[in-house]
């Protein structure tokens, strides 16, 4: 009987061990999991250029930054370039259609988020022709491609692709210009004089 006794607590002892145990096992996975996504913000945050939160200033240009994560290569450099693309607009005094939506739910122990982000490239009021990368980084992250870009518009005269683009316009706005003077004076060649 003493040995039932002794057994007893220590089998009630070992199966109470093996309750916290288990609960203790679930929580170290969770912490692991957010350890893991601490580690990949971290990375990410030092993988970043400098230019990600200081950009480049000059008198010529205008520069703006985005980035990206995907699994495709390429969609990762895409959704970086359009998102540059939209603050190069809006740096450059424009505006973009821009619509965001993000659902956030936390717990004491979770949070879950989910968010949308849908941008139409329109850059109304300002030309960015001429815009173009100025630099890039990829770098892996979490078995995915993240993709930081540096995007710059060129200013007045050292925008030669906008300033090729406005002496099109002016040829263009010149030639129709001149057909419709001649056909003006041909009229007033084939009229009949009156005596």
């Amino acid at each position: 009987m003493k040995k039932t006794l002794v057994v007893l607590p220590l089998v009630v002892s070992l199966s109470a061990c093996g309750t916290f145990g288990s609960k203790d096992i679930y929580d170290q996975r969770s912490e692991k999991e957010q350890e893991q996504r601490s580690k990949l913000v971290e990375r990410s945050l030092d993988k970043a250029p400098k230019w990600m939160t200081e950009l480049p200033k000059s008198t010529n240009a205008v520069y703006a930054n985005g980035t990206a994560v995907s699994i495709s290569f390429n969609m990762a450099d895409e959704k970086a370039k359009t998102i540059a693309l939209g603050n190069l607009c809006m740096s450059a005094g424009g505006e973009i259609d821009k619509s965001s939506k993000v659902y956030q739910a936390d717990t004491t122990t979770s949070g879950v988020e989910n968010s949308e982000l849908a941008i139409r490239s329109l850059c109304r009021r300002v030309d960015v022709t001429g815009a173009e990368v100025f630099d890039i980084k990829r770098v892996e992250e979490g078995g995915r491609y993240r993709t930081y870009v540096l995007m710059s518009l060129p200013m007045g005269e050292a925008n030669t692709l906008r300033k090729n683009k406005l002496n099109e316009d002016l040829q263009r706005g010149s030639v129709e210009r001149s057909r419709d003077a001649f056909k003006e004076l041909d009229q007033q060649i084939s009229r009949p004089r009156v005596q």
